[in-house]
C-alpha cells in the first residue's frame, strides 16, 4: 500500500514540476520576444515608452526602481546603475573590506626574469645539493690542523636535573602520602555523548 501512495505522491510532483516548467518556459520566450523588440527601437523610443528618464540626467535621491524591470534592457539598466554608483559616494568608494577586490593574477605580481631553485616535483632539491656540495669542498679545502683532536672536551655544562612536584610536608604527613601524591593521576579527557 505503501509503495502506490509513493507512486503516486511522486507522479503528482513530477506533473506539477512540469506545468511549472512549462510556465517559466513561455516566460522566458515572452521576455525574449519582448527584449528582441526592444532590440530593435532607440533608448530614447524606449525611455518613452516605458515611461523612464534618461538615465545620464538622474540626479541624487532619483528613484532608479523602474529601470530594474524585466521589460527595460541590460544596456539602460547598466547606464542607469553607472550614474548611480557615480552620484552616489557611498557605493562609488569601495570601503576596504572587500575580500577579493585586490589583483590576485600573476600579471601582478610577476617580477621580470625572476629565478627561482625550485622545481616541479623536486621542489628545492638542486638547490640544496649545489649548497651541500659547495660545503663539501670548503670541508676539503680547510688544513688538516684544524682537525679535532682525538682527547674528548669536557662538557663543563650541569646537567639538568628533574623537576619534582614538592609536597608540603606537613606534621603527620606520612611517605605514604607523599609518594602518593607525586605519583598523581594524569588528567583524562572529557567524554559526550548525546542522545537522539
Amino acid at each position: 500500500m505503501t509503495e502506490a501512495r509513493d507512486f503516486w505522491s511522486r507522479r503528482k510532483a513530477a506533473v506539477q514540476a512540469e506545468a511549472e516548467a512549462e510556465v517559466v518556459a513561455v516566460e522566458q520566450q515572452t521576455i525574449a520576444a519582448r527584449q528582441a523588440e526592444l532590440e530593435e527601437k532607440s533608448d530614447a523610443e524606449i525611455l518613452t515608452e516605458l515611461n523612464l528618464p534618461d538615465p545620464d540626467q538622474l540626479q541624487a535621491g532619483d528613484d532608479v526602481s523602474g529601470f530594474m524591470a524585466k521589460a527595460v534592457p541590460d544596456r539602460l539598466r547598466r547606464r542607469a546603475l553607472r550614474r548611480l554608483w557615480r552620484l552616489n559616494p557611498v557605493l562609488a568608494n569601495v570601503d576596504g573590506l572587500v575580500d577579493y577586490g585586490e589583483d590576485y593574477t600573476d600579471a601582478a605580481c610577476v617580477i621580470e626574469n625572476l629565478q627561482t631553485a625550485y622545481q616541479v616535483g623536486k621542489g628545492m632539491l638542486a638547490h640544496v645539493e649545489a649548497l651541500a656540495a659547495e660545503a663539501e669542498e670548503t670541508a676539503d679545502e680547510t688544513p688538516e690542523a684544524d682537525e679535532p683532536s682525538e682527547e674528548p672536551i669536557a662538557d663543563e655544562t650541569p646537567e639538568p636535573e628533574l623537576a619534582v612536584a614538592a609536597v608540603a610536608e606537613e606534621p603527620g604527613t606520612t611517605t605514604e602520602a607523599l609518594e602518593e601524591a607525586e605519583a598523581a593521576p594524569a588528567p583524562r579527557r572529557m567524554k559526550f555523548e548525546f542522545e537522539g
